[in-house]
C-alpha cells in the first residue's frame, strides 16, 4: 500500500487514453443529441413562424442540458454591439424569478459587459473573484461557475451564450467549453437562417401587397377588400382582387392562382391587368369575359391554373340591384341580405382558367336588396387539414351574420382574424355593399 503522503500510483497510459476517449465519445453522442433537438424544434419554430424569441430560447435551454447546468441564459447585443438589448435567462424557479421580478435585466456592464469586449470562451471557477465582477443584485441566485462562448454570424458577434453551476457542484471543464463553443455556433447558423427567413418574408409579403391594387373609388357602392399574408415564411402567394365601375355597374373578381412562388405572383399580375382590360373593352356579361381571358391567357402565356369568380352588380330597374356572376372553379359568392342570415349563392362552378378553354362558361343571376353585401373570398379563409371545406363555409357564413352590423371594413377584418382556415395559404377578402 502506498504511504499516507504517497500519490497514489497511476493508471497505464493506456487506461487513461480509454477514458479520455470514452469521455469525449460521450460528450459528441450529447453534442449530436442536442444539434438534432435544436434542429427539429428550430424547423417547427420558423414553421409557426413565431417569434426569434422562441429560438432564443431553445437555444438556452438545450445549453443548459448539454453540460447539466443549473441555469443558462443568451444575451442579444444592441446594433452597436455594446450593450444587451436581450436577455433570455431559463433554469430559475417560480420563487427565483419571483424574487427578481422588480429587478431591470442585465445590460451588459461588469462581467458580462467583459464577455462581451473579449468574445473569446471564458470558464469561471469563482465569479466574485473576477476584477470585473460587480455582484448580483438583491434576489438573484447566487451563482460561482460560469461559461460564456460567443455566438457568431457572418463575422459579427450576434450576442452571447451563458451556462452557470453545474449540477454535480464541479467547475466547467475543457469538456464542456467545447461543447458550449460548438453549439454558440451550431446557434449563429440557426439563429442567421431565423433572420434570413424572416428578412425574406416581409420581402415577399411587401412584393404581394404591392402587386394588389388599391381599389378605386367605386361610388355609389361601398367597398372594402384585404389581403392576408400565409404563416409559412417566403410564401409569395397568387391571391388577387380588383374591383371598378362599368357603365354604371360595378364589377368585382376574386382569384387565386395555383402555386406560391415568383410565378404565381406574376401571373397574377398579369391575368388581373388583362381581365381589367378587358372589363373595359368588352363590357359584356361575366361569363362573355372569362371566356375571352382564358383564350388570351391560353395563347399568349404559360400561366398556371388559376380559378377566379367575375361578378357584375348593375341596376334592377325600377329599384333594386341585380347580381351576375360567373366562377372558374372558385368557391360561390357569399350574399349577405339586410337583416338576413348570411348564405352562399351556389352553382356549378365551370372549370378554372388554363385547363381548357374551349369548354363552355355558364352565368348566373340572381337579384340584389339595397344595402346588400356580396363578399367574395379565396379558400385560405376557409381549408383546415382536420375540417371539410363545407365545414369550413359554414363556419364563414356563421361568422359573416354574427358581425353583419358591422361597417364593411370591420366586418372583413372580424373575417380575416377569427378565420375558419388553418392559416397556411393566403386569404384575400373583397366585400361590395348595394346602394340604399
Amino acid at each position: 500500500m502506498p504511504g499516507k503522503n504517497e500519490d497514489p500510483p497511476e493508471q497505464p497510459a493506456s487506461l487513461r487514453l480509454g477514458a479520455e476517449l470514452h469521455q469525449i465519445a460521450h460528450h459528441l453522442r450529447m453534442l449530436a443529441r442536442a444539434q438534432d433537438r435544436l434542429h427539429d424544434l428550430y424547423e417547427a419554430v420558423i414553421d409557426r413562424d413565431e417569434d426569434l424569441s422562441a429560438v432564443l430560447q431553445l437555444i438556452a435551454e438545450t445549453a443548459k442540458e448539454l453540460v447539466g447546468a443549473r441555469y443558462a441564459a443568451l444575451g442579444v447585443l444592441d446594433e452597436d454591439g455594446e450593450r444587451l438589448a436581450q436577455f433570455i435567462p431559463v433554469g430559475m424557479s417560480e420563487q427565483e424569478k419571483a424574487d427578481m421580478a422588480d429587478v431591470d435585466p442585465p445590460q451588459g456592464r461588469g462581467l458580462l459587459g467583459h464577455l462581451i469586449a473579449h468574445p473569446e470562451p471564458h470558464r469561471l471557477n469563482d465569479i466574485a473573484a473576477h476584477p470585473d465582477s460587480a455582484g448580483f443584485p438583491p434576489g438573484h441566485p447566487q451563482m460561482r461557475t460560469l461559461l460564456g462562448a460567443a455566438i457568431n454570424i457572418r463575422n459579427k458577434t450576434y450576442g452571447d451564450l451563458y451556462v452557470a453551476e453545474r449540477r454535480d457542484g464541479h467547475p466547467f471543464d475543457s469538456h464542456d467549453e467545447a461543447l458550449i463553443v460548438a453549439l454558440a455556433s451550431a446557434a449563429g447558423l440557426a439563429i442567421d437562417d431565423a433572420c434570413l427567413m424572416r428578412q425574406t418574408r416581409l420581402d415577399a409579403e411587401y412584393f404581394q401587397r404591392m402587386l394588389l391594387p388599391q381599389l378605386p373609388d367605386l361610388q355609389p357602392f361601398d367597398a372594402a377588400a384585404i389581403y392576408h399574408p400565409a404563416t409559412s415564411p417566403s410564401h409569395i402567394g397568387g391571391d388577387w382582387y380588383d374591383a371598378l365601375l362599368v357603365d354604371h355597374a360595378c364589377a368585382a373578381v376574386i382569384g387565386d392562382v395555383v402555386g406560391h412562388d415568383l410565378k404565381a405572383a406574376a401571373a397574377m399580375a398579369q391575368t388581373r391587368n388583362m381581365l381589367r382590360a378587358l372589363l373595359y373593352d368588352l363590357r359584356a356579361t361575366p361569363s362573355a369575359v372569362l371566356t375571352r381571358l382564358d383564350q388570351i391567357l391560353t395563347a399568349v402565356t404559360d400561366s398556371p391554373i388559376t380559378t377566379a369568380c367575375l361578378a357584375r352588380i348593375e341596376p334592377d330597374r325600377p329599384t333594386g340591384w341585380r347580381l351576375r356572376w360567373s366562377t372558374a372553379g372558385h368557391l360561390p359568392p357569399l350574399l349577405l341580405p339586410p337583416g338576413r342570415p348570411a348564405r352562399y349563392m351556389e352553382a356549378d362552378p365551370d372549370v378554372p382558367l388554363g385547363v381548357d378553354p374551349s369548354l363552355p362558361r355558364f352565368e348566373h343571376t340572381r337579384p340584389l336588396p339595397a344595402g346588400a353585401v356580396v363578399i367574395l373570398f379565396t379558400d385560405g379563409l376557409v381549408e383546415h387539414p382536420r375540417r371539410s371545406v363545407g365545414e369550413g363555409l359554414e363556419r364563414l357564413a356563421a361568422l359573416a351574420s354574427e358581425h353583419a352590423a358591422l361597417p364593411l371594413r370591420a366586418l372583413i377584418q372580424a373575417l380575416v382574424d377569427n378565420h375558419p382556415g388553418d392559416g397556411h395559404d393566403d386569404m384575400a377578402i373583397l366585400a361590395l355593399r348595394t346602394p340604399h
